[in-house]
Parts: structure tokens; sequence; C-alpha cells
């Protein structure tokens, strides 16, 4: 039995609450079990130099937890002066994430900036953050709609991730913060609504995964994304 008590292919209880920051342009507060992550869309009218008369523009990422999102307070990163190799690792996924289901030509030179602040962390907190992204990033697009900054509809699919793992010697979906810190094996999966695989990323803690047990989280990670790309489904409609 997992410390949960869920099924081995079951997700915590995820939600997806739209238009909670009143200033964005779109926003998504997104719950999985006790990981909470506020999403919010920015739309900034200018494209980054580098795309200076391309005609494209850009979506990017940033990422921060809270002081006190976990049980002890962790230092903000701006009193460091710059962000840990974890933060800027997990905020270039995010930005990755998304841009795979953007037509960057349609939007022009713009950017639209998705910031995750993890509220309170139980593991899982960047797969969240990709899956409540979206959401935000959908209520930005359709803002741009509804003024005619937009000719077409530049969301080309849903995207969402969730963690897998190997915990107790059995593969399960959804890894808790209890789960992920004794997994023999930890994997995180991206995955578009068509099925498309954006990114994968695994590691195992001592113990080598074989392929029959890789194969065996990409089921459950494919099975896990169907539902919460349901779950954004009917939080947009």
């Amino acid at each position: 039995m997992r410390p949960s008590r869920r099924a081995p292919d079951e997700l915590r209880k995820v939600s997806l609450e739209r238009g909670v920051a009143r200033y964005a342009e779109g926003s998504c507060l997104v719950k999985f079990g006790e990981t909470h992550v506020l999403c919010t869309a920015s739309l900034e009218e200018r494209a980054p130099p580098w795309l200076r008369n391309s005609g494209k523009g850009w979506v990017t990422a940033e990422y921060s937890m809270l002081p006190r999102a976990t049980h002890e307070r962790t230092r903000r990163e701006v009193t460091s002066g710059k962000p840990s190799g974890r933060t800027q690792e997990i905020q270039r996924l995010i930005g990755r994430s998304l841009r795979s289901v953007v037509d960057l030509t349609s939007i022009g030179e713009k950017q639209i900036v998705i910031d995750c602040d993890v509220l309170q962390a139980d593991g899982g907190t960047r797969t969240a953050a990709i899956t409540g992204g979206w959401v935000a990033l959908h209520d930005c697009i359709q803002w741009m709609r509804s003024r005619s900054m937009l000719t077409g509809n530049p969301l080309k699919d849903h995207v969402a991730a969730v963690s897998c793992g190997i915990a107790g010697g059995q593969p399960v979906l959804d890894l808790d913060y209890a789960e992920d810190n004794g997994a023999e094996t930890d994997a995180n999966f991206v995955i578009t609504g068509s099925g498309g695989l954006v990114e994968i990323q695994g590691t195992a803690e001592g113990k080598p995964f074989s392929e029959e047990e890789f194969l065996s989280l990409l089921r459950l990670a494919k099975g896990g994304v169907a539902q919460l790309v349901e779950l954004q489904k009917l939080a947009v409609m």
C-alpha cells in the first residue's frame, strides 16, 4: 500500500482554478494533492532582443518556491543574487514544455512569461507547474484573441506533465514527497494531448532500472497525462 493509500495508477486529487490573479492576462492555481502552485501568464509587447525583426514571438517561464513552501524556511533566491541550478533547470523545462505546443510565429514579436510560484510543496512541483502553466497560457492567448491581437490560435495542443517512479519495488504514478524521497527510480514525463513525448527525465537511485520498468512507467505516465488533459479541457470550457 502506498503511503497515500492510492492505487498504483491513481493521481492525487488535482484541481485547476482559473482567473485567480486579477491583473494577469492568464492565471491558474493548480493543486496536485498538497502541492499548490500559482501560475500567471503576462504578455510583454516586445520579443527578446535575439528575435527582433524575426516576426516570431517567445514563451518563457520563471519558477520560484516561497520560503515556507516546505517544512523549514528556505531563503529567497533573490538574496543570493541568482537562481539556483535547480531553479534554472526547472524553469527551462517549463518553458520548453509550453513552447512545444505554441506556433511562435502566430504570436508576432511579443513574449508571454509564465511565472510559477510554489505556495506549498509535497513533490511534483515542476509537473504541476507545467500542467497549470498551460491553463494560464491558454487564457493569455484567449485574452489576446478577444482584443484582435491574433488572427488565429497559436496554441496547437495541450501539454501536461506527471511524475512516475518505482517505490517499494512497484511502478507508481504521481509521487508525493514521502514516495519521492525513498523511490528507487524517479521520472518526470511531459506529454502533449495528442500523445507526443516532449521530455522525459529519469533517474535511478542506487539500482538501475530495466527497459521493462521504464516502459511500465511510460504507460502509467500516458494514462496520467490523459487524465490531466481532460481536466485542462474542463477547466477552460
